[in-house]
């Protein structure tokens, strides 16, 4: 095990290579204390007012590197508690890159860096004392395609608690976590079925239940509709709306419906090019969803949401 009182070989937003994300500890991980919220980033260009309620993550500034190519520029946004934020956007706009960086998964792509601040109740996550699996254990996520491990339902769902030393009794933490993924009452009688062998939809519904059993604050949602049919979609959706009342949300999607039928606030990126012909994702306008699909501020975005390009 490295000395705990040896210095990190971490570079901002780079990767750490004592860190291994499917073992590491509690007991094995330097601890950061995480502080209470700090007052909202001041408004941008792109962001219309501040959410009612208070913001458990902020972006200030934040650019996103691949090497020296700079994919995302200048990426300003609050994401409030217990509700859900949408970013929307055409392919190639930065849009999974900046929910990425909401949890550091960035961080395992090598020659991956940001630059700016994302806070998380007023602590910046890319501070060198910040351990990226306490980040992630706190702001999960779940993937565009289901992504059961070859275990049984039980024991996916039990996998975080187990690695992460969760104390509790792990059949009512697991009976928790199924229920409050809506999968509980379609799988309480063949918990040791193999995960796999579930539907598109409940395999979903399952990664679900993985990510919130740890109890995270924060659930990143990249695209997690688009491999499944339109019930399935909607058993989702319904989902996302019932985990608001203890989880924040932040979703990507392609699906402009999607994201005016759930969320409450919208953040559009688009893609451009420089004058140096370089392309690069930036946001263009956040506000409220309801605003954003009837009143944008931006052309840019009136025409994106009316079908004239994306």
């Amino acid at each position: 095990m490295t000395d705990p009182g040896a210095p990190r070989e971490r570079t901002r937003g780079g990767q750490d290579p004592a860190v291994d994300t499917a073992t590491s500890t509690d007991q094995d991980r330097p601890q950061a204390q995480f502080v209470s919220p700090t007052a909202a980033l001041e408004a941008k260009a792109a962001v219309g007012p501040q959410p009612s309620g208070p913001a458990v993550m902020e972006l200030r500034e934040v650019s996103v590197f691949y090497n020296d190519y700079e994919a995302v520029r200048g990426t300003n946004m609050p994401i409030a508690a217990n509700q859900i934020t949408a970013m929307i956007g055409p392919s190639g706009c930065g849009k999974s890159t900046i929910l990425r960086a909401l949890n550091r998964m960035n961080d395992l792509i090598p020659g991956a860096r940001v630059s700016g601040t994302v806070t998380y109740n007023g602590q910046d996550i890319y501070a060198p004392e910040v351990d990226p699996i306490q980040v992630r254990r706190r702001v999960g996520m779940v993937f565009q395609k289901p992504n059961p491990f070859p275990k049984s339902i039980y024991d996916n769902v039990a996998y975080g608690l187990r690695i992460n030393g969760i104390k509790g009794k792990l059949d009512d933490q697991v009976e928790e976590a199924l229920t409050g993924a809506a999968l509980w009452d379609e799988v309480k009688d063949k918990l040791k079925t193999s995960g796999l062998a579930l539907s598109g939809g409940q395999q979903q519904r399952l990664c679900i239940a993985r990510a919130i059993a740890v109890k995270p604050d924060v659930i990143l949602m990249d695209e997690p509709c688009s491999a499944l049919d339109p019930i399935a979609t909607g058993r989702i959706e319904d989902l996302m709306r019932e985990l608001t009342e203890t989880f924040t949300i932040v979703i990507v999607t392609h699906n402009m419906q999607q994201a005016a039928r759930v969320s409450h606030h919208t953040a559009f990126f688009t893609a451009e090019v420089d004058d140096k012909q370089v392309r690069y994702g930036r946001l263009v306008e956040f506000n409220d969803t309801e605003k954003i699909f009837t009143k944008p501020a931006n052309p840019i975005t009136e025409r994106y949401i009316s079908g004239r390009f994306g």
